[in-house]
């Protein structure tokens, strides 16, 4: 079997790379069945260069996503039977490390995954993260059992697909008194913490409960042995041991206080734990799932002391260790005094441990992964779901926080998380887009609620508009424009907006007051230079015309406007790029779209043939890596250039939606209905970073994928452009039967 794993690695120095470390010796030390080959794609920090061992064959940049997609790629390609993940949130790129889910998701063999962190109260990101993981993967290992309880009622994971095996223990040579010799403390007793330093570990609480416990038994010597947490000296330096050295120092116990500040290695830590009488871990958090140093102390059979944080409570259960209060120094010092003064108790809780080591070694439990891995295996090979595509869900119509930014006025631009955020008032491109989206859903049902909204979004429309026909764009929160002219988009958007309300099936007086304000503005198209614009309005001509066929001076304007779109093609397209611009930039599908749209009013070919050539010069950027991966606005894609793949916009989506459609209905392609559904479970997941941006808490959509990760925000863009592209999908799984069967549910689209 080979298999790759993907983790820190020695020589960083890191609990995660030393239990990889252990886990390939014990699988090869019990290698009596096959050959096995392991490899490590180890995940390196960008403070320090490390030599790594042979079995390192690639290095992933902690913050380099595109190394995260390189490793996937060589995994696929590299003849490997089995991923190994060992998953902690702190070691990988991204917000929470959602990098990893690049690469996990693009995997095409089967997946273990370790999770060295189960949290009962995550964050969006972290709750988000496992859950993808979870989806990918084939099994979960856990250490304890209360992993498995929190999985299962915080994240949803079946128990099918969870499996608990311990944190190995290394083997331990010698006995306790040779290895007190060794350390030259043969006539002392030993208490022991050993691991990163951190003010979570709680080691001040043992420092102030020392005094008494010293002045009952003088010939201890307390050893805190290992070095302050990398990503600790990195945020504030070595503050927290100094505060221990000036702890010791004030309370007068510095001669039977040692700090040994390195990270040792496994010879010295065995040795360390033979040597101690007690250890203590009086960590400050119950939420601790997993300690490697607990389960080695308790391997080495020494009298354990802990606050009773997960793992402490399971593995220490049935008397197998002495647990004291968090934050409380006085339950710790009668403890300890106790220990340290009564030898027969000292080995009554010594013995009750004994047993341990043979149950947690490593190489006992190298088996437990042997069989999980090989099972594994053999499940992926025969099952028909191995390699069947991701399913994802869409959502009931839910119009909860639409309603939420939606005043008297209009709807509020911006929202911090899901609560509006007032300080950045209206503008008229939401308003218009909002417009369109409750006209859209009006064709389902013409509800009450319905009617109220499109009323204030016309409304805004209105009085954004000035005499001459221009718009204004951003109104203050108290209701005063901010520009006396807004820009061309804004005013595009405006258009496209009536055009749709024009040939809606609402209120006729809705419709009046939408003709009237279109005609008042149809003066200026033809000013505009901004191509994004003069698509938006072609788009709102067509809405138009759909409702006047005849109409010979708006098929002239749309001519005008098209005839404009041809000529900057002419100018910026050349063999290679096919593009109206030389750079692509936001909201680019509209422009193909545009194309596709006037050919059906005006039957010029040369429109059919930029809308095909553009079309397929977008498709093949936006789908580069299999996925939607859209343009991000951290660059863009100019021509010789790079793409810019984080800032990505969920305007962006609605868009492609609809070129994809138009590319559709012009050749009859099922391909691009195929196209259609992957675009729009960009939201649901199918993203660069497999994370769903839709909120089903709040009825919100996130604003966008960024460098670390999403950004949660619920705009009003991002929020309507998600509803109006589920409303068009919704549509789209009823006109076309073909698309109904690749899509795994369909939900009627209904208000809530």
């Amino acid at each position: 079997m080979k298999i790759a794993y993907i983790s820190t690695y020695t020589p960083r120095l890191c609990g995660i790379a030393t239990f990889t470390k252990d886990l390939l010796a014990a699988m090869e030390y019990n290698d009596n069945q096959q050959v096995l080959e392991q490899h490590v794609f180890a995940v390196s920090d960008s403070v320090n260069v490390y030599d790594y061992p042979m079995e390192v064959v690639f290095e992933i940049a902690q913050q380099r996503h595109a190394d995260y997609v390189g490793a996937a790629k060589i995994m696929n390609s590299g003849g490997y039977d089995l991923c190994v993940l060992e998953h902690e949130y702190g070691i990988y790129g991204g917000n929470s490390g959602v990098y990893i889910l690049s690469l996990l998701h693009k995997l095409t063999i089967p997946v273990v995954v370790n999770l060295h962190t189960v949290l009962d109260n995550p964050s969006a990101d972290e709750r988000e993260i496992l859950k993808s993981i979870a989806a990918k993967a084939d099994k979960l290992v856990v250490m304890s059992a209360y992993a498995v309880d929190i999985l299962q009622e915080v994240y949803h994971i079946p128990l099918a697909k969870i499996v608990v095996i311990p944190h190995g223990v290394p083997h331990f040579p010698n006995d306790q008194q040779t290895a007190k010799a060794l350390l030259g403390l043969a006539d002392k007793k030993i208490l022991l913490t050993f691991g990163f330093l951190g003010h979570s570990k709680g080691i001040d609480l043992v420092l102030r409960a020392l005094p008494s416990v010293l002045a009952a038994a003088p010939d201890l010597v307390y050893l805190i042995v290992g070095k302050t947490h990398p990503s600790i000296v990195q945020q504030e330096g070595e503050v927290y041991r100094q505060q221990l050295e000036n702890l010791v120092d004030e309370l007068g116990i510095a001669a039977q206080v040692q700090f040994v500040d390195q990270f040792v290695d496994e010879e010295g830590l065995t040795n360390y734990l033979s040597a101690c009488d007690a250890y203590i871990t009086p960590y400050r958090n119950e939420a601790q799932m997993t300690s490697g140093t607990l389960a080695y102390a308790v391997g080495a059979g020494a009298a354990v002391v802990s606050t009773p944080y997960w793992h402490a409570k399971e593995l220490l259960k049935d008397g197998r260790g002495l647990f004291v209060d968090f934050e409380d120094t006085k339950s710790i010092a009668a403890t300890l005094q106790r220990l340290f003064t009564d030898a027969a108790y000292l080995k009554e809780v010594r013995q009750r441990v004994a047993h341990e080591k043979h149950r947690l070694s490593w190489k006992k439990l190298a088996s437990n992964y042997r069989e999980t891995f090989m099972q594994v295996r053999q499940d992926y090979l025969f099952s028909d779901d191995s390699l069947a595509a991701e399913r994802y869900t869409m959502p009931p119509m839910d119009m909860q926080h639409i309603r939420r930014l939606t005043n008297q006025v209009g709807i509020v631009q911006h929202a911090t998380y899901a609560t509006p955020n007032h300080h950045h008032g209206y503008c008229l491109d939401d308003n218009a887009r909002a417009l369109i989206l409750a006209l859209m859903l009006g064709k389902e049902q013409w509800t009450t609620e319905l009617d109220e909204l499109v009323s204030v979004y016309i409304s805004y429309i209105y009085y954004a508009q000035r005499e001459d026909g221009l718009f204004k764009n951003f109104m203050s929160f108290d209701n005063r424009f901010l520009e006396e002219i807004g820009s061309e988009d804004a005013f595009g958007r405006a258009i496209w907006a009536l055009g749709y309300l024009v040939a809606s099936r609402s209120k006729e007086s809705y419709k009046q007051i939408g003709k009237e304000m279109f005609m008042r503005a149809v003066p200026h198209f033809k000013t505009f230079r901004s191509l994004r614009a003069v698509a938006y309005v072609v788009l709102g001509l067509t809405h138009y015309l759909e409702e006047q066929p005849q109409n010979k001076e708006l098929r002239a304007e749309l001519q005008t406007l098209v005839s404009f779109m041809m000529a900057e093609y002419r100018s910026n397209s050349d063999t290679n790029w096919h593009w109206f611009e030389k750079i692509v930039s936001y909201d680019n599908a509209i422009l193909p779209l545009a194309m596709f749209r006037a050919h059906r009013f005006l039957q010029d070919e040369s429109l059919a043939e930029v809308a095909l050539a553009t079309a397929g010069f977008l498709d093949r950027i936006l789908f580069r890596d299999g996925n939607l991966s859209l343009i991000g606005n951290e660059g863009w894609y100019q021509e010789a250039g790079i793409f810019a793949q984080f800032g990505q916009q969920p305007i962006e989506v609605y868009s492609t939606m609809l070129l994809y459609e138009a590319w559709y209905s012009f050749t009859d392609n099922a391909h691009y209905l195929d196209r259609i559904k992957t675009t729009y479970e960009w939201f649901l997941g199918n993203n660069d970073l497999h994370l769903s941006l839709y909120d089903a808490e709040s009825g919100g959509c996130c604003d966008g994928l960024e460098a670390y990760g999403v950004n949660r925000n619920q705009g009003a863009e991002s929020s309507i452009t998600f509803w109006l592209a589920s409303a068009h999908m919704q549509r789209a799984l009823a006109a076309y039967p073909a698309l109904q069967s690749s899509f795994n549910k369909s939900l009627r689209l209904t208000v809530a």
